[in-house]
């Protein structure tokens, strides 16, 4: 049926070209007609005789209306345009020879291409002067409409190749690229609608014509017998299917029923009894043998499952990550314990690499450490989560067994904690050593020179070793409080006394203190204490404890010549004491965990490389303990500023603290 409703819109195609060059023909002997007839009226003939322009315009319109013509020249025998009525046309439609003819004008009315006028010329009856008259009829898209009624199927006129009208009445003529070649016919898309095209030649003018059919209609007609043929097999093969399970069923309905059954068994269902149901012997006994084994597997694989849960709970109440490892060293076990040292899930790990879960720091590979142990345990630095972790590894091979599973079983413990404990103690003991040393043997030289050479030490020279001697004690005192803050801060017994005091006292106190340090690096301490400021509720030992460390910090961190700002401001709270430097600053990153215990930045100094690392701990858990807060920030011309707050002394305290 497609092929033949193919083969018939190929013909209406065909049949309709021919029709429109038969139709085209027949308007061109028409028109020759009507040339004729106009050029032997009497009337005209007196008109062009007379000369006289508006009778014969007048005369000429009433011609071209009641003839249907879209166009009426008078021309002289030099071919030049005496009078023209109707559609506009250029001068040169005078020049020409032949009863009939196909004219081109470029630049005419049509935006697609060129405009095609057929014309017919005859010679005026009665004048000497040898005028003739034209008639027109203009090949525009409103008479290709006209041809495509009468035809039936839409119509395409071209001349020289070039778009001249058409029916479908369109200005965008990008289409016509698209159109079979001369002679030939195809397939076309107009605004996203197939059409069937056969263009032939109109017999020997440079015209051609484009006979198209839409075969959307076609298309549709197509894919709604295709529905109905798959709807009505489709329709077919459901009914044989109703009418086969329907048989099967009456006739396997048993067998069905036991089937499912024993796939309930296979898929750990223990629990369903198996009843017959059926009037079958053969099939009864069977049934009857499958019930007495769900029973006894019931029993058996109750008691097993008990044993694995509690294999299971033992294994995951380890705190431990146990790993079991095939000869390929991919997991095949991932306890409880792993889970929560790796982050990933059981399901996650199970099948693939060990080395895809746990990367190892260095050149080998995790499988190839664990290959190296020889039974003995072993930290190693693995990378989980982009982190780097510390595992206490033991690697033990699995014994060959009926399950026919060699592999490796790994115990795994988190170590990352106490490892990086064992690096801050060492350093820590690294630096308390040599902040011990230094001073101790500065005063051990001190105490030396002054026993074997005080009879001959002048007065500054005197005051010069006492002032080195202060210094060192001063040091190792500051450092001696550090570390028994920090022990009782560690050992939670940590307290303060706060009470009303003047924030100017402890400043003064600490800067008294401090000067002789100013003075030996060469470096001066510029105090500025804004006035009226508010007496706070702080502990004065603890307190001047801080401003103690927060120097001592500026001035390792200081450059010789360099100024130190010691200030006291108001603010919300009560008083903000501000310790400014002009050392190296602190970076973004090290803001955060500067006030950390064991906290070692680098920087140039030499000074400023050892240390116990609990300075600015002591100074955070003095001050918020106080009821205040620290921080740090950059300071305008390069340096940092090491600030805290002091909460102001309450009313009541401040008459209590009078009384008292």
């Amino acid at each position: 049926i497609r092929s033949q409703l193919g083969e018939q819109a190929w013909a209406l195609v065909e049949q309709g070209g021919r029709s429109a060059q038969a139709l085209m023909a027949e308007d061109r002997l028409n028109l020759e007609n009507l040339a004729l007839l106009t050029a032997q009226r009497p009337t005209l003939t007196r008109l062009v005789r007379e000369g006289d322009p508006q009778a014969l315009d007048d005369y000429l319109q009433s011609l071209r209306e009641g003839a249907g013509l879209d166009l009426i020249l008078i021309c002289d025998v030099s071919a030049r345009q005496v009078i023209q009525v109707g559609k506009p046309i250029s001068p040169d439609a005078c020049h020409g020879s032949g009863l009939s003819r196909f004219y081109k004008e470029t630049g005419g009315a049509s935006q697609s291409g060129p405009d095609l006028w057929l014309l017919a010329a005859q010679v005026i009856s009665g004048v000497e002067n040898g005028e003739y008259v034209v008639a027109g009829i203009r090949l525009d898209d409103l008479y290709a409409g006209q041809l495509s009624a009468r035809t039936g199927v839409e119509l395409i006129l071209l001349y020289d190749g070039a778009h001249v009208s058409s029916s479908f009445a369109s200005s965008d003529a990008s289409w016509v690229g698209s159109l079979p070649g001369e002679g030939q016919k195809g397939v076309f898309t107009f605004q996203n609608s197939p059409y069937f095209a056969s263009r032939s030649p109109v017999e020997s003018s440079g015209q051609e014509l484009v006979s198209a059919l839409s075969i959307h209609n076609i298309i549709a007609a197509q894919q709604a017998l295709t529905r109905t043929l798959v709807a009505g097999i489709l329709l077919v093969v459901l009914v044989s299917s109703l009418l086969a399970a329907f048989l099967a069923n009456r006739i396997n309905r048993p067998l069905a029923r036991l089937r499912n059954s024993a796939s309930a068994l296979q898929g750990g269902d223990l629990t369903t009894p198996i009843a017959p149901r059926t009037r079958l012997e053969q099939i009864a006994q069977v049934s009857y043998a499958l019930e007495d084994a769900r029973v006894a597997l019931n029993h058996s694989l109750t008691a097993l499952r008990q044993e694995t849960q509690w294999n299971d709970h033992l294994l995951n109440s380890i705190l431990e990550g146990i790993l079991a490892l095939d000869r390929q060293g991919r997991i095949t076990f991932f306890s409880q314990g792993a889970e929560r040292i790796t982050g990933y899930r059981q399901e996650q790990v199970i099948g693939k690499p060990v080395d895809a879960i746990l990367h190892a720091c260095g050149e080998e590979s995790f499988s190839q450490r664990i290959q190296n142990l020889g039974g003995k345990p072993a930290v190693i630095n693995v990378l989980i989560a982009g982190q780097q972790t510390a595992l206490a590894v033991t690697a033990a091979e699995l014994i060959r067994s009926e399950f026919g599973r060699p592999g490796t079983v790994l115990v795994c413990r988190d170590v990352s904690q106490e490892e990086a404990m064992h690096r801050l103690l060492g350093d820590f003991l690294a630096n308390i050593t040599h902040e011990f040393r230094t001073p101790l043997t500065a005063l051990a030289a001190s105490i030396e020179l002054l026993i074997d050479q005080i009879p001959s030490l002048s007065t500054d020279e005197l005051s010069e070793l006492l002032d080195s001697l202060h210094l060192g004690i001063l040091g190792l005192q500051t450092l001696v409080d550090n570390l028994l803050e920090g022990a009782s801060i560690e050992a939670g017994r940590f307290r303060v006394s706060a009470r009303p005091a003047q924030i100017e006292e402890m400043v003064h106190e600490a800067a008294r203190t401090m000067q002789p340090l100013f003075e030996k690096y060469n470096q001066r301490l510029v105090v500025s204490l804004k006035p009226d400021l508010p007496d706070v509720q702080a502990d004065p030992r603890r307190t001047g404890q801080v401003l103690i460390n927060l120097l001592s910090n500026a001035i390792k961190w200081s450059p010789a010549g360099s100024e130190i700002e010691l200030s006291a401001s108001k603010c919300e709270e009560g008083v903000q004491v501000s310790v400014g430097d002009r050392g190296p600053g602190v970076t973004q990153a090290q803001k955060a965990e500067v006030f950390n215990r064991f906290v070692h930045l680098r920087s140039g100094s030499q000074r400023a490389e050892y240390g116990a690392g609990i300075g600015l701990s002591v100074v955070k858990a003095i001050i918020e303990a106080q009821g205040g807060s620290v921080g740090v920030s950059d300071r305008p011309g390069g340096g940092s500023v090491f600030w805290f707050t002091v909460p102001g002394a309450a009313p009541e305290a401040l008459l209590e603290g009078q009384s008292a």
